[in-house]
């Protein structure tokens, strides 16, 4: 038997229902096409429009403000008093207010060593300072690099504490409202919170504190500083939660 084409095993009358219907949805979609994408397109270029409007207005905008602050902005040693802190023979360290130092951390391979080396390396007198590692790690190894860590400073004499706790309630600001419930935290005047890629200069606190001790009306003081993350070290705007207890 002679194999039948597709061309024979369909009617003609089929074929030519099939190319029929094809012809009228072509005929369909040229009436609708332009009464129907042509006002949806123009919409379209309008909001982009729009957008890229307001975005330029933006950009204005913020060039204004950085320069009107630029040229008439006052600086924060000229706003609020400032004045370094000095050393009392006769009072001893006393006269510098006693500050906690929180680096919550989580599974910080990477950077756990020097954001910990850079908080036991600030310049302040170290009776004076607690630094406080809230360890929430989730790898035994890490916890375990983390912990020899702070034991390694604290064989140096400085005044560490290494705290973990059983659960993650709240990520790290969880661990930040747990730490604050150590009885030793109730001595501290004052909490410096750095995340655990920051790396903040020795004199820092010098510079932050004496904000905040002769002007008794701020509550936090804001800072530029730098932070690592890998081998990235790039200048960052963040907020320093420099609080009084």
């Amino acid at each position: 038997m002679e194999r039948l084409t597709s061309t024979q095993m369909i009617p003609d009358a089929f074929q030519g229902a099939r190319d029929d219907v094809t012809v009228q949805l072509a005929i369909i979609w040229d009436q609708i096409k332009a009464p129907l994408i042509v006002p949806l397109l123009r919409i379209a270029v309008a909001i982009c429009l729009i957008m890229s409007l307001m975005l330029f207005i933006e950009r204005v905008y913020m060039g204004v403000v950085i320069m009107l602050v630029k040229l008439f902005g006052r600086k924060p040693d000229r706003r609020y008093r400032w004045e370094a802190m000095k050393d009392d023979v006769e009072v001893g360290n006393s006269t510098y207010p006693m500050v906690l130092v929180q680096i919550p951390m989580y599974n910080e391979r990477e950077v756990y060593q020097l954001s910990i080396g850079a908080a036991c390396g600030l310049s302040w007198p170290s009776d004076r300072v607690i630094i406080q590692v809230l360890d929430d790690s989730t790898d035994p190894t890490i916890k375990d690099m983390v912990e020899l860590e702070c034991k390694r400073w604290a064989s140096k004499g400085i005044n560490i504490k290494y705290e973990i706790r059983d659960n993650r309630n709240g990520y790290k600001s969880g661990a930040l409202k747990e730490g604050m419930k150590r009885s030793y935290v109730k001595s501290c005047d004052y909490v410096a919170i750095f995340d655990a890629d920051f790396q903040p200069e020795p004199d820092f606190l010098r510079r932050t504190i004496p904000f905040l001790v002769h002007n008794p009306e701020l509550a936090l003081v804001q800072t530029r500083w730098k932070f690592g993350n890998l081998a990235l070290i790039s200048p960052t705007l963040i907020w320093l939660s420099l609080l009084l207890i």
